[in-house]
């Protein structure tokens, strides 16, 4: 069995997985099962708050599409509601922590309960989540979970690619998700700190990645974090809000390493 955590990471409405590798030393479990851990993250957007009911948290060995066979709950599960937007800056939340089998896991399911909400302007409104509260929120791992082993899976939600939309004019809001699975075996971090803070104002930052840009807003303390970029060399594009007055800054040259987290230091607009 392999141990497994889940965590949810705030900024960018993608959920990604961190993924440590961990050796285990003096276990007889470790030739047969993998620590497997799961967080979760967001980022700010155009709401007050985006509260998502999490139930419970499911894996699949399998790669079919076949929704009625082979999904069992990870266990350890922390039912609870979880404001997006809250996890800022690197702040994640663990969802679930628990030994599972070894060998290759196919999927990971979120199941929601039905207390979702988003509030702008300060009202609150239902946050409808079609079939996630049957079939769940469904992320493709592919990932062989090696004996002995622990895995940390970051979620990475992104608000500012649409994951919350309203529907038409009907006043109603939506669940769409759009959802980045990463790992610290294959990919690293952009961390940094907007000094001195701009306060009242947000500063998003980004990087380019292939076809895919990556995004993550700074938090009040001037604190963003850019999970999942692959090994090489970016340009970290940094973006205030045009009513602070602040110029668009780009910071050339950031080096990744996959498993490591690059510290840009202070910056300022």
């Amino acid at each position: 069995m392999k141990k497994i955590k889940f965590y949810v990471v705030s900024f960018s409405v993608i959920v990604f997985m961190l993924l440590s590798i961990i050796g285990c030393n003096s276990s007889d479990d470790s030739a047969q099962t993998s620590r497997v851990s799961v967080r979760m993250t967001d980022a700010p957007g155009d709401y007050d708050a985006v509260n998502i009911d999490v139930r419970d948290v499911l894996i699949k060995a399998a790669t079919d599409d076949n929704d009625s066979k082979g999904w069992v709950s990870i266990g350890n599960v922390s039912p609870k509601i979880y404001n997006l937007l809250e996890l800022t800056g690197g702040v994640n939340v663990l969802l679930a922590d628990n030994l599972v089998p070894s060998g290759f896991l196919g999927q990971v399911r979120l199941l929601l309960g039905e207390n979702n909400t988003v509030v702008k302007n300060g009202v609150s409104y239902p946050l409808k989540t079609p079939s996630a509260q049957q079939s769940g929120l469904k992320l493709k791992i592919n990932q062989t979970l090696v004996a002995g082993a622990a895995y940390d899976f970051l979620l990475d939600f992104d608000v500012k690619h649409s994951i919350v939309v309203q529907a038409g004019s009907s006043g109603n809001f939506n669940l769409h998700p759009v959802i980045r699975v990463s790992t610290t075996a294959t990919s690293g971090v952009i961390n940094g700190t907007i000094n001195p803070v701009l306060t009242g104002f947000q500063v998003m930052a980004s990087v380019q990645v292939g076809d895919v840009e990556v995004t993550a807003y700074a938090n009040e303390l001037g604190v963003f974090q850019l999970n999942g970029i692959p090994a090489g060399t970016y340009t970290v594009t940094l973006t205030p809000e045009i009513a602070s007055g602040k110029a668009i800054k780009t910071v050339p040259g950031i080096v990744v390493v996959n498993g490591t987290m690059t510290n840009m230091g202070a910056i300022s607009l």
